[in-house]
């Protein structure tokens, strides 16, 4: 029987292609670890596999199935950075920070593909990413962005595409300007995803699915998570449910919101040659991201949709149509064979969460949408920092991330407001 995610809807080309997961059994007793960790995407995985590796007792519990949440579920592009191009970043933080964040991204990107390789992980890596203004006046923009690159951060793989290029390599005249990156790519997550809960698994990590954590609580000096059929006490504890952390735990809940995206699915697009010719991944200049790529079998994955909430439509398949068909008027009556959707955790700020939220208690989160190499490395970063290896992650523990506004009853009418204004700017 197709899985259907409880917490996410629709079935994912992701989940269509990988075959049957394997299913790891239901935390059932009670258990005394090291650390243990609540929640089974890239940052708790990862947390969990290096622990082991580094000689700590580690138990994980995923409150749904592994690759459920946005770590299997995304649009598979890795990036370059953080979210905001580095200027942005230096004007507000200076140099020195800007460029550690830089090389902190760099150093997840140069981790995710060799663990990938070293632990024999086909996650379908295809090089190749294109940012795309669909102003026309952000022209010096882009070519400003593609020289700090490569003059002040030491990165020469981007470079600035005019309009006659940036139409060329999409087959569409939508997009003015653009930059190219040869330095990155895409990939399929849930592969990773999967090979990765293996790693974990064989590294010698206690890792549980379908196991939802209760409450968490403070007793002698360690940290108590309650299950549904047992406790976990633990001496350290990873919070890394990113969207998902609804009640758990009120500080992570107060800075990290929750919002919908959507991904379709076309057919192998083997008619459309002008599509993507160089297979690379697309995000654009929307405040409202539109994201899409090739697949290696040739079909368009394309995400996004016109405002944020938090609900779900009916039917996917034709938002998504829809903005194909803005980009591709060929492709308006394109075949789509999968459509789904899930929950991403954003910031005020667009910057990661990280913090000790009580003694003994992190949480990661917050990747905005920028979160598929970051978050497999902050996984690492907290295990480094467990093991008093390094201190790397202090650079994200420094960023100043304020709450959203207006609590608990307020946050999502006011945040679905200000994002449906922003989306209906990015028309004009």
């Amino acid at each position: 029987m197709t899985w259907q995610s409880p917490i996410a809807p629709g079935i994912s080309w992701y989940q269509a292609s990988v075959g049957e997961r394997p299913e790891y059994p239901e935390l059932d007793g009670s258990v005394s670890v090291d650390v243990a960790i609540i929640g089974g995407g890239f940052t708790g995985l990862q947390a969990a596999f290096n622990l082991r590796r580094l000689g700590a007792s580690v138990v994980l519990i995923e409150g749904s199935r592994f690759g459920d949440g946005a770590s299997g579920r995304n649009g598979g592009q890795l990036g370059t950075g953080q979210r905001a191009w580095p200027a942005e970043l230096e004007e507000e933080l200076g140099y020195e920070r800007s460029k550690a964040l830089f090389d902190m991204a760099e150093n997840a990107k140069r981790y995710l593909l060799d663990f990938a390789e070293q632990h024999g992980i086909d996650m379908e890596y295809m090089p190749g990413q294109m940012n795309v203004a669909h102003k026309r006046g952000w022209e010096k923009d882009y070519r400003h962005d593609a020289d700090v690159m490569a003059e002040r951060y030491g990165y020469p793989h981007v470079s600035f595409m005019d309009e006659a290029e940036t139409q060329e390599r999409l087959g569409s005249k939508r997009y003015h300007y653009g930059v190219r990156d040869s330095g990155t790519g895409h990939i399929h997550p849930l592969k990773l995803l999967v090979g990765l809960a293996r790693v974990a698994a064989s590294a010698g990590a206690m890792i549980h699915e379908m196991t939802p954590a209760r409450a968490i609580r403070q007793a002698g000096g360690k940290t108590v998570i309650d299950t549904p059929k047992g406790t976990i006490t633990a001496d350290r504890v990873l919070i890394a449910t990113n969207a998902y952390i609804g009640n758990l735990e009120p500080v992570t809940a107060a800075h990290v919101m929750p919002i919908r995206s959507f991904i379709g699915a076309t057919v192998p697009l083997d008619t459309f040659p002008e599509v993507l010719p160089g297979s690379e991944a697309v995000a654009d200049s929307r405040f409202v991201v539109r994201y899409f790529r090739k697949t290696q079998d040739g079909r368009l994955l394309f995400g996004g949709r016109e405002a944020y909430t938090s609900d779900s439509p009916r039917d996917i398949s034709s938002h998504i149509r829809r903005q194909i068909a803005e980009i591709y008027p060929a492709l308006a009556s394109v075949e789509m064979t999968h459509a789904w959707g899930g929950s991403v955790g954003i910031t005020m700020p667009r910057k990661p969460f990280a913090r000790d939220v009580l003694p003994g208690v992190t949480s990661l989160a917050g990747y905005s949408g920028h979160g598929v190499m970051l978050s497999n490395y902050c996984g690492k970063m907290y295990a480094d920092t467990i093991a008093g290896n390094a201190r790397e992650l202090d650079a994200l523990k420094d960023l100043k991330i304020p709450p959203f506004p207006g609590g608990g009853r307020l946050r999502k009418p006011l945040l679905f407001l200000a994002l449906t204004w922003y989306a209906l700017r990015d028309r004009f």
